[in-house]
């Protein structure tokens, strides 16, 4: 059987992404350019996170994550493994499927001038 981590507590285990060295305008970045936020997947969720249903956190998800509270887990030597609490998860991304139909489509000119 494999070795793995299990967080405890109300954790979640995240591989962080590797940094951006450019934006997606072309602008170069310092290496010293440190951003406070992380992005990564997450990897593993502790039972607690798994059963709360106030965290919408779901293995496999993008995460943005501030990396204050993380610890660092030397388990893979190709990635880089934190342990976060989740009340350092600040994003979740998600796509979208479809679009809810109770918001209404506005578009400029939809707006009524005379309204008051």
């Amino acid at each position: 059987m494999p070795d793995y981590v299990e967080p405890l507590g109300m954790r979640i285990l995240i591989r962080k992404d590797e940094p951006r060295q450019q934006t997606r305008g072309g602008i170069v970045l310092p290496e010293s350019s440190e951003i406070p936020t992380i992005t990564g997947r997450v990897v593993e969720i502790s039972v607690q996170v798994e059963r709360n249903e106030d965290f919408p956190i779901r293995k496999y998800d993008k995460v943005l994550f501030h990396p204050r509270n993380a610890i660092p887990v030397d388990f893979e030597s190709d990635n880089l493994l934190f342990v976060v609490p989740v009340d350092d998860i600040v994003a979740v991304f998600r796509r979208s499927t479809s679009r809810r139909s109770d918001s209404p489509d506005l578009n400029a000119g939809d707006i009524d001038p005379t309204f008051e």
